[in-house]
């Protein structure tokens, strides 16, 4: 083999290896099965042949337009022949709280279902997590679509289903809708009861129901954004047609600028999942005191810890003042899912000095960060990716760090 065959087939190779962590990236996978909940699938047939009460036609969405609806719930005249294509529709499971849904009169959340809505609306059923990148960097299409096509009949429900443990509080998710600027109706799915009943396994992941209540469309990880819209303006034509709505669908397509580079994996902290953990045993819980590697030592794409740290399943969490976390990466933005009881500040340097004009949204500008919140923190954005190495500087004891992730 001649060097300038080999060197086409090493570009090939290299091109799939990027493209395919690339695409990884773009989706956090859950790292255990689902159990699925059949019972939860929706009886399509005793649901159409009942009627509908006046409270069945009313949305608990506030705000959302009110329409008119049959005596009999209306479907298509190919639904027999779709059925034997598309599973039903399946229900949410036991929801642990409501945001966006309206009040009832003694203040607390009105319920939803997705029973409720079909026959009536198109929905969306978007499952997601506040402290996954995949996921923020969905919302906003999201977002878009529901403020764009609400009032032709569309309806999204955001299922909240926790990565973390400090992701089942809601505060913390109230926090994160108010943040994202999300109007839509959100459940918080602690238990993760609907997202097993989907048999779902990424985040963000999202299931299109038409308006004859069965999944016509599936869509995992981030992209695909037009073909989504395309089929929700199909699905919202259809949906016209069977009620007879002159509400008008909108054409065209969202487009939100976005561009995501990244060669590095998503890296986790705690001991279930620190695969990537450089200097020292993976997947060992409990006290560790880590030396810091030399610089010529430190690989791409492995996590370095140095100092004395508390290794819980989740999250590894600092003992000793001046500890220190060094990972060299490639991509773009570095974000970073940590928390402190009591408030910690840290320093990032890149290459060896404090982050200054290439400093994410949280990092001030001398290069240090308040952590105290269990969220997502913008450590690093740069106009093109790179290889560089991070080093963070923990002045205190008491910083839980849960993952890196990398766009």
């Amino acid at each position: 083999m001649n060097h300038a065959v080999r060197n086409a087939l090493l570009i090939v190779v290299s091109s799939i290896i990027v493209a395919s962590i690339v695409f990884l990236e773009s989706q956090k996978v859950h790292s255990s099965g689902p159990s699925s909940d059949s019972n939860a699938a929706i009886d399509l047939d005793a649901l159409f042949q009942a009627t509908p009460t006046p409270s069945d036609t009313t949305s608990a969405i506030a705000g959302a337009p009110q329409e008119s609806t049959p005596t009999k719930l209306p479907r298509t005249s190919d639904f027999e022949a779709l059925r034997a294509k598309y599973s039903p529709a399946v229900e949410l499971v036991s929801p642990d709280a409501y945001i966006n849904t309206g009040l009832n009169p003694d203040g607390s959340a009105k319920p939803i279902t997705i029973a409720s809505l079909i026959g009536k609306k198109v929905i969306i059923v978007d499952f997601w997590t506040y402290s996954c990148i995949n996921c923020q960097r969905n919302i906003p299409y999201i977002e878009a679509w529901y403020e764009k096509y609400k009032d032709a009949g569309l309806v999204v429900i955001g299922v909240h289903s926790p990565e973390f443990e400090f992701e089942k509080n809601l505060g913390n998710v109230q926090d994160a809708v108010k943040k994202f600027g999300i109007t839509y109706p959100v459940i918080l799915d602690s238990e993760m009861r609907t997202w097993n009943a989907y048999s779902n396994l990424y985040w963000p992941a999202h299931y299109i129901i038409d308006i004859n209540g069965l999944i016509v469309d599936k869509h995992f990880g981030e992209g695909g954004y037009a073909q989504t819209e395309s089929q929700i303006q199909k699905l919202l034509k259809e949906r016209q047609q069977v009620l007879g709505s002159t509400v008008s669908v909108p054409a065209g397509t969202v487009n939100i600028a976005q561009v995501v580079q990244a060669n590095s994996p998503e890296t986790y902290f705690g001991a279930s999942r620190n695969e990537y953990l450089g200097n020292g045993a993976p997947f060992l819980g409990g006290m560790q005191t880590y030396a810091r590697p030399d610089d010529a030592s430190i690989d791409r794409n492995n996590l370095y810890l140095s100092g004395a740290w508390n290794l819980d399943a989740e999250y590894a969490e600092n003992r000793s003042s001046d500890a220190r976390i060094i990972y060299k990466y490639t991509a773009r933005n570095v974000y970073f899912v940590a928390s402190s009881d009591e408030g910690s500040s840290i320093t990032v340097l890149r290459d060896g000095v404090p982050v200054d004009g290439s400093h994410g949204e949280d990092v001030s500008p001398d290069g240090t960060v308040m952590i105290k919140n269990a969220r997502l923190y913008k450590l690093i954005s740069e106009t093109q990716m790179g290889t560089h190495t991070l080093e963070i500087i923990i002045k205190n004891p008491g910083l839980k760090a849960y993952t890196f992730t990398f766009g």
